[in-house]
C-alpha cells in the first residue's frame, strides 16, 4: 500500500488512495479554489462515493490500512481565525495517511446563545475556514453537540478536538459519548494564542486602537465612542504628535552636537599634530636650526681654514724681523754696498700717522726722496 496527498500553491488538491485487492481507491481531484461547503456538488459527490458501511477502527486508520478515505470532523467557533486554529486543523488532517477533513462552524445565533458575541460574523468565519489549506469541506451552521444523525449524514469516522472536557449547559463534556465509542481524535492546543487572548490585547490597548481608527477616518459613532471621548482622544493624539516631534528635534540636536564635538576633537588632534611638526621643524632644537648651524660651520671652514691664522702670524713675525734688521744695518758700512730690502707694499706707522694729521702728498713725496738719496 502506498499513497500520498499534495496541495499545489493554487489550491489544487490531488489524492492518491491505497490499492487493496487490485482495486484502486484513488480519489478524484477536487475543484481548484477554496474548500466547498457541504451542500456543494463536489462535497456531495465525495459523500456519495464513501461507503460508510465499512467501519474503520482507530488502530487501522493510524496504521494506514483503511480500505477507504478516513473522514475526520472538527468543529468550533473559529472567531478571528489564527495560527492556533490552523495548527489544530493540521493535526486532524495529518492524523492518518488518507484523510478527508470536514470542519463545522457554528452560526452567529447559536454562538451568541451558547457562548457570547463574536468579533467576526458567521460569513467571515466560514470564508476563513474555506481558505485554510488543510480543510476539504465546510459545514455551515454546525450543531453545538454532535448527534448520531449528524455523524451518519456526513459519514464521519472520527471527531477531532482537544482532550479537555468541553462543558455545556446540559453536559459536563459534549464529546464524552464519542470518547466512549473510540471515535474521538485528541489534538493539542497551541499555547500562548487564542481568540480570548487576542481580544484581551485589544481591550488592553483600547484607547490606542480607537485613536488609530479615528485618524483613519472612522467616526465616533462607528466606534461607539462619545463626543467627549472623541475630543479627548483627538487632543491626546495631537499631544503625542507634538511629543514625538519634540523628541525627534532633540535627537537631531543631540546628533548635531555629537557631530560638532567629534569635529572639534578632530581639529584639536590636527592642531596638536601641526604644532608638534612646526616645532620639530622650526624650533630651537628643530631641523631647520640644525641645518643653519651646520651650514654656517661649513661656510666658516671654507672661508678661513684652520692653518691660515698660524701662517699669517709667521708672515707678520718674519716681516717685523726683517724690518728691524734693515734698520740696524742702515748705518753700517755694509749697508751701502748691500742692496736695500725688497718692499712688501706696507705703509709704515709714521706715514699713516702723518697722513691722518692732515699733511699733504708733498710731504709724503719729500720723505720718500730723502730716503732714496740717503
Amino acid at each position: 500500500m502506498s499513497g500520498s496527498r499534495k496541495r499545489a500553491r493554487n489550491g489544487d488538491t490531488t489524492a492518491t488512495s491505497p490499492v487493496i485487492n487490485g482495486e484502486s481507491l484513488r480519489r478524484p481531484t477536487s475543484v481548484v479554489g477554496p474548500a466547498p461547503f457541504s451542500e456543494m456538488e463536489a462535497a456531495v459527490q465525495e459523500n456519495e462515493r464513501t461507503d460508510y458501511s465499512i467501519k474503520i477502527p482507530l488502530e487501522t486508520a493510524k496504521a494506514g490500512t483503511a480500505p477507504r478515505t478516513v473522514r475526520v470532523y472538527a468543529d468550533g467557533i473559529y472567531d478571528m481565525f489564527h495560527s492556533g486554529h490552523a495548527r489544530q486543523l493540521m493535526q486532524a488532517k495529518m492524523a492518518f495517511p488518507n484523510t478527508h477533513l470536514i470542519v463545522g462552524v457554528c452560526s452567529d445565533k447559536l454562538t451568541h446563545k451558547k457562548k457570547g458575541r463574536t468579533v467576526m460574523n458567521e460569513t467571515e468565519r466560514y470564508e476563513a475556514l474555506r481558505h485554510c489549506r488543510y480543510v476539504d469541506e465546510v459545514v455551515k451552521a454546525a450543531p453545538w453537540s454532535i448527534s448520531d444523525e449528524f455523524l451518519v449524514k456526513h459519514k464521519i469516522d472520527f471527531v477531532a478536538h482537544d482532550d479537555l472536557p468541553y462543558v455545556s449547559s446540559d453536559s459536563d463534556d459534549i464529546y464524552k459519548h464519542l470518547k466512549d465509542r473510540d471515535m474521538f481524535l485528541a489534538t493539542q492546543r497551541t499555547e500562548g494564542i487564542s481568540t480570548t487572548d487576542i481580544i484581551a490585547r485589544i481591550i488592553k490597548d483600547y484607547d490606542m486602537y480607537v485613536r488609530r481608527n479615528l485618524t483613519r477616518g472612522y467616526s465616533a459613532k462607528e466606534l461607539n465612542v462619545s463626543f467627549m471621548k472623541e475630543k479627548k482622544i483627538q487632543f491626546e493624539e495631537n499631544l503625542n504628535k507634538m511629543k514625538d516631534k519634540s523628541r525627534e528635534l532633540m535627537d537631531k540636536i543631540k546628533d548635531t552636537k555629537d557631530k560638532g564635538n567629534e569635529m572639534i576633537h578632530r581639529w584639536e588632534e590636527k592642531s596638536r599634530e601641526f604644532i608638534t611638526n612646526f616645532l620639530d621643524m622650526f624650533g630651537r632644537e628643530g631641523r631647520i636650526t640644525s641645518w643653519l648651524q651646520e651650514g654656517r660651520a661649513r661656510i666658516g671652514q671654507a672661508i678661513s681654514p684652520v692653518n691660515s691664522d698660524d701662517e699669517e702670524d709667521d708672515d707678520s713675525t718674519n716681516s717685523r724681523g726683517s724690518t728691524e734688521t734693515d734698520r740696524n744695518n742702515a748705518g753700517s758700512p755694509d749697508s751701502v754696498t748691500k742692496s736695500p730690502p725688497a718692499k712688501r707694499g706696507r705703509i709704515s706707522p709714521a706715514l699713516v700717522g702723518a697722513t691722518s694729521q692732515g699733511q699733504g702728498d708733498k710731504d709724503f713725496l719729500d720723505l720718500d726722496l730723502e730716503d732714496e738719496t740717503s
